[in-house]
């Protein structure tokens, strides 16, 4: 039988654990709810003015963007991972992961150089774990993404792209669905036309499609280049912005839920520790008493 103190010391160390997760759980849940209003209050926007990109690029109009328009070069490619500074999130890393690695060979097949581009301490250390060195990384994002910080990026992707240095900007990330469902997601950035291939968005398109004729006809002042020019990168730089929403969210509910599986895995140990003291305890006294009634009969005889 087990000694009853060296369990009672590790039933001890067990509460202690478990005061630990659960806090940590109620952390992830806060800033999980914060997290999430800012995801779904920038996911009208994206959508609309997603939509508003692809209805002009379908209205027939004469003028033309750079970043709508598709790159039969193949000479660079960049890829963006976004991952955690943070550990214990369950597989939230490793569903990450899983998407980009593949990719990563898949772009350098088709592409003459890939520049590889990881946010989060997490993904950088895994990367480097097995041997792929990213090309820059970044590690100022946290739970809450500013909108200056991911525009310093975009800027940079845009600027590459209209200067013909690079010809294709991948992003892999956690997509937040609901608050139920999370999926590791890989989305071609530029060129925008591949920004309406989401189901909403196409669900948009096709009530707009199925409206008069008449209803999509649009009226530019002063000029449909002019607002081509502000509305296009706009669009590119907000579904960037999107992205890094959707991974924060993601990220703190994947922890929200391995605490919380923890802090359940250290209560079912708990008891199961006190169900073995309280054995031990039984069998030590009933041991004692034992002992107590041996050394009365010795002494009586």
């Amino acid at each position: 039988m087990a000694n009853a103190r060296a369990l009672d010391k590790r039933r001890k160390s067990v509460r202690n654990v478990r005061k630990i997760t659960r806090t940590m759980e109620l952390i992830a849940t806060a800033k999980f709810k914060k997290a999430m209003d800012r995801a779904i209050a920038a996911t009208s926007y994206t959508q609309r003015i997603t939509q508003l990109v692809n209805s002009l690029a379908d209205a027939g109009l004469e003028v033309s963007h750079p970043l709508l328009e598709e790159r039969k070069s193949t000479g660079k490619a960049v890829l963006l991972v976004l991952s955690p500074n943070r550990g214990l999130c369950g597989g939230y890393i490793g569903a990450v992961l899983r998407t980009a690695i593949p990719h990563i060979s898949v772009l350098r097949g088709q592409y003459d150089a890939l520049q590889l581009e990881v946010t989060g301490k997490r993904g950088i250390s895994a990367m480097k774990f097995r041997g792929i060195i990213p090309d820059e990384t970044f590690l100022e994002f946290d739970d809450q993404p500013r909108f200056h910080e991911v525009d310093k990026i975009a800027v940079r992707y845009l600027d590459a792209y209209m200067k013909g240095e690079v010809d294709r900007v991948d992003v892999v990330y956690t997509k937040f669905i609901s608050s139920s469902k999370q999926i590791a997601t890989l989305e071609t950035l530029l060129p925008l036309g591949s920004l309406g291939d989401d189901s909403e968005t196409k669900q948009d398109k096709k009530k707009d499609n199925d409206r008069p004729a008449g209803n999509l006809d649009y009226e530019f002042l002063p000029s449909a280049e002019s607002i081509l020019k502000e509305v296009v990168p706009t669009s590119f730089k907000v579904k960037l912005f999107k992205c890094f929403l959707d991974a924060a969210v993601s990220e703190q509910i994947a922890r929200m839920v391995a605490m919380k599986a923890a802090t359940d895995n250290a209560g079912d140990m708990i008891r199961m520790l006190s169900r073995t003291y309280n054995r031990a305890r039984q069998s030590q006294i009933t041991n004692e008493i034992m002992e107590v009634i041996s050394g009365s009969e010795a002494l009586s005889g």
